[in-house]
């Protein structure tokens, strides 16, 4: 061995002799490396509360099962051919739709929560419990601005959830869903909270500022619980952004609280109140927060009053920005609804609003959000499966901006096959007169139609942006 050689072995075993000493550890850099957290295991939550989480299956009534008959074939000897093959009014059944969703029992009686949409129109409702047992279930309530609803089976002892309490939840906590994705029975996933207060736009889940997550939710998981660490529920799992359909890295949750109580109103009543302002708001971004004055975006602009709305009676004006809800300050302007949703018909609540550069103070009334659409939850759209059509009644908004009777009207507000597509009448249409007849709602098309032959046609008027036409409708 050479000098140089024995120099290189004192050196490596002097380094060697340091270590093994302790002059440096072999395992982790440090103890903050040692103790760094890892994600955490979710088998105690499963196993506890898997057995609280159902399955929910929806059976709803479409009414036609396939295209119209050709009038070229009708009392020709090729009719009764053709007509097994298209389908027809007499004799027709229509056809079954199934859906799928989650829940989970809140109390040991067998009251479930879900979704609102998950159950919306479905003729039967069967839940299937973690011991392949199946209960049919009735709809106790829903409330579309929050897209929760109640139902109940007929079964004791089973077992239930709890609700987290507080809103103590943190963007970056663990959280784990539970439910059946595509069908896939007692699944799991899990995640962290990304966001809270998310606003939505849209007629379902309107009032609610959602938790978004990146915990996988799939078509059959809306209902389900969201978990936190503890196994306490600390949302409803409800909706997805996605362009395919399918799960795309984001999804939403109705926070615990705004459930609780909705639920317990629900329970109570069979519906939820919501308090009513009757604006139209819009976000403020840099330009417009320039031009009014203000230091930075913040605030929901006022972009229309209803007329006689409590906000147009205690003053609020068109321009103004409203930048407090009752001392809570208004970041954008999807705050507000969440806000005046929490809130009951006839409180009072004070406004901090931005009026050419002044801050000015005003106290509304709140009124009924049913009653200000004239119509509950349930009445919101009402189905004209016979032509086709979903009409609801024409929103002062849009009444203001065209020309059109003082009362009236019904509003098309979705199209599927049927003698109504087939008419041309498009959705967004306004109906003002069927078969010669006034319509004052939707109600009146019903009515019209138990009036009319079957298989006769008739004119229907229709408002078009700003045109009224004719139309020729055959009634099935």
């Amino acid at each position: 061995m050479t000098g140089s050689q024995r120099k290189r072995l004192r050196i490596f075993a002097a380094a060697l002799a340091f270590l093994l000493i302790g002059g440096l550890p072999l395992g982790p850099s440090s103890a903050a490396e040692a103790e760094s957290p890892r994600p955490p295991g979710f088998t105690e939550i499963i196993e506890s509360q898997q057995d609280a989480v159902v399955n929910i299956s929806t059976t709803r009534k479409i009414e036609g099962s396939g295209p119209e008959l050709p009038e070229r074939f009708e009392g020709t000897p090729l009719e009764p051919f053709f007509r097994r093959f298209f389908g027809g009014p007499e004799g027709q059944e229509g056809r079954k739709v199934h859906s799928l969703g989650s829940g989970f029992f809140v109390s040991s009686e067998g009251h479930i929560v879900t979704n609102a949409h998950v159950i919306k129109d479905a003729a039967e409702i069967v839940v299937q419990l973690k011991d392949r047992r199946q209960l049919e279930a009735e709809v106790l309530g829903k409330d579309m601005a929050t897209d929760l609803a109640v139902l109940k089976v007929d079964a004791e002892d089973l077992p239930t959830v709890e609700w987290a309490s507080g809103d103590d939840l943190r963007v970056g906590e663990w959280v784990l869903a539970m439910g059946a994705p595509f069908g896939f029975e007692n699944s799991a996933t899990a995640g962290i909270v990304s966001a809270k207060g998310r606003s939505i736009q849209g007629k379902v889940g309107s009032y609610v500022p959602f938790l978004q997550t990146d915990v996988a939710i799939n078509p059959g998981s809306s209902g389900g619980p969201l978990f936190n660490l503890d196994g306490e529920v600390v949302g409803v799992n409800a909706q997805i952004y996605s362009r395919s359909g399918g799960y795309m890295g984001l999804s939403f949750a109705i926070p615990a609280q705004v459930a609780q109580d909705a639920v317990a109103q629900i329970k109570e009543s069979g519906d939820v109140e919501h308090g009513y302002l009757g604006v139209a708001l819009q976000d403020i971004d840099r330009d417009l927060a320039d031009s009014l004055g203000m230091d930075k975006p913040q605030g929901g602009l006022v972009a229309q009053v209803k007329p006689n709305s409590p906000a147009a009676k205690a003053g609020i004006q068109t321009g103004d920005v409203i930048l407090e809800v009752n001392g809570e300050p208004v970041s954008e302007a999807g705050e507000v609804p969440h806000e005046i949703g929490s809130y009951r018909p006839g409180d009072d609540i004070s406004f901090t609003l931005l009026r050419e550069g002044e801050r000015l103070q005003k106290s509304v009334t709140l009124a009924s959000l049913a009653e200000a659409r004239g119509r509950t939850d349930t009445q919101e759209a009402e189905p004209q499966s016979a032509l086709g059509m979903e009409l609801a009644p024409v929103p002062e908004e849009l009444r203001q901006r065209r020309p059109l009777p003082e009362s009236g009207g019904a509003l098309v507000k979705g199209l599927s096959k049927g003698p109504a597509q087939n008419a041309g009448i498009r959705p967004g249409d306004i109906l003002l007169k069927l078969g010669g007849k006034s319509v004052s709602g939707p109600g009146d098309v019903t009515r019209i139609l138990e009036e009319t032959s079957s298989g006769s046609r008739i004119p229907v008027l229709v408002q078009r942006q700003d045109q009224a036409l004719y139309l020729a409708l055959r009634i099935p």
